[in-house]
């Protein structure tokens, strides 16, 4: 891993802020918490990459609140691929 922010997918959709900070948080210091509302992601950044690594490792694939976690690390958003829409 090269950063410390995490993607966390598989969100249920009434995962709050402060309960995945808390989940979070067993695994270091958590600097912001940002969950997309009605998309059943986020994002979790942690005070470091160790620790970035460590929350990935112990809860990727766990269970939380009845979903199975997804979480690896951010991408940038320069990484990202723009899509191109076209209407004809």
């Amino acid at each position: 891993m090269r950063g410390s922010k995490l993607y966390v997918g598989n969100l249920n959709y009434s995962t709050t802020n402060d309960e995945l900070k808390e989940l979070f948080s067993n695994y270091g210091e958590v600097r912001d918490v940002n969950i997309i509302e009605g998309r059943g992601f986020g994002f979790v950044e942690m005070s470091n990459q160790s620790e970035a690594e460590s929350a990935k490792e112990a809860l990727n694939g766990s269970d939380f609140k009845g979903r199975t976690l997804k979480v690896d690390e951010a991408r940038s958003q320069k990484n990202k691929q723009r899509r191109n829409f076209r209407r004809y």
